[in-house]
């Protein structure tokens, strides 16, 4: 019998040129997550979009490749989600990245 958890899953997307100390944003953010034991991250790169200043970002169009989404997922408890949030805003704002943030409840299949 498959068994659901109440959990979160948090995404933050900011752009693929992003950097903090000479590393992608999006890698640092998975090693905190891993560093601090939650449950499961993904990485995803968007091929398409526009954000705030509404400048299309698309990967079929070499000028307008500059800095394509990166979507990092992240899954875990309420709890561990609510701690990691410090760290994320740490992390954006050290960078000085423009981002979004979204959280969600989620049920994640446990064995």
């Amino acid at each position: 019998m498959m068994i659901f958890i109440e959990s979160e899953l948090l995404r933050v997307f900011v752009g693929e040129q992003e950097k903090l100390h000479h590393r992608p944003l999006y890698e640092l953010l998975v090693s905190e997550a891993l560093e601090r034991g939650m449950a499961g991250t993904t990485v995803f790169r968007g091929l398409l979009s526009f954000g705030l200043h509404h400048k299309v970002h698309t990967s079929k169009i070499f000028e307008l490749a500059g800095d394509l989404p990166m979507v990092i997922e992240i899954v875990d408890t309420t709890e561990k989600i609510e701690s990691f949030l410090s760290v994320v805003e740490s992390l954006l704002r050290d960078a000085g990245a423009q981002a979004l943030v979204t959280r969600e409840a989620v049920r994640q299949w446990t064995t």
